[in-house]
């Protein structure tokens, strides 16, 4: 089955009521027990041109399409990326390292020159761990949850695109100095071999050391955002 396209049916509404600029975010490695999470930011504009061929959620896309889409994203789009460190994740716990990834992702951003005014954040999801969590500068910004949104709106899955590739990238990178955790293939997720690897040779620094006790040998991207957040009952 294809995957469902993203359209700029949100964006264009968003620009009819007046803003200037539609910042798509959205996160990645939420799930992983090793490495960074990431978040990544797509910026497009009033003269923003149709979608790029092929653009879907990260998770609906195969890497060699991942990596094929992001010349053409960042062409299309302004995009950063932002990333904490598993450290942070563990000392701070993962809402405000999701925070912390994002307001990098954003600072990004307005390095590049974008400016923030007239501008709307559409964050997939339906919980907001970004506003509080902006550079003093940076408030008040406008962020908007949505569900779905990395599936339904271009900006947002675009920056999906980006921070996948990037995330998967640096794991790929770690793989070469720790190869006994196959985060090559893995990418920092639970896996079987993952686990088995940690019982045979202990964490590595990468490793989230507070995620380590949890039962389930498989994470995987696209749990329900209160589950993964730590905010459902139980």
């Amino acid at each position: 089955m294809s995957p469902v396209r993203p359209s700029l049916r949100l964006e264009k509404a968003l620009f009819a009521q007046g803003r200037v600029t539609v910042i798509g975010v959205d996160e990645v490695g939420r799930g992983a027990i090793a490495g960074p999470v990431g978040v990544g930011a797509a910026a497009v504009t009033l003269d923003v041109r149709r979608v790029p061929a092929g653009l879907a959620d990260s998770k609906a896309l195969s890497q060699a399409k991942r990596t094929a889409l992001v010349p053409l994203v960042t062409r299309w789009a302004r995009t950063s990326v932002g990333m904490a460190s598993a450290e942070v994740v563990d000392r701070q716990g993962i809402v405000a390292a999701l925070g912390l990834a994002g307001s990098r992702a954003l600072r990004g951003l307005v390095d590049d020159g974008l400016s923030l005014d007239g501008a709307v954040v559409v964050l997939d999801g339906s919980f907001d761990w970004l506003s509080r969590a902006l550079d003093p500068e940076h408030r008040p910004l406008d962020v908007q949850v949505r569900v779905k949104a990395d599936r339904d709106c271009a900006s947002v899955a675009a920056a999906s695109v980006v921070a996948k590739v990037a995330r998967d990238d640096l794991m790929t990178a770690a793989h070469d100095d720790a190869p006994h955790y196959a985060w090559a293939s893995n990418k920092g997720y639970g896996s079987t071999a993952h686990y088995d690897a940690i019982r045979a040779v202990g964490p590595h620094a990468l490793h989230r050391k507070t995620w380590l006790h949890q039962a389930s040998s498989v994470a995987l991207d696209g749990f329900e955002e209160l589950d993964d957040l730590g905010l459902a009952a139980g």
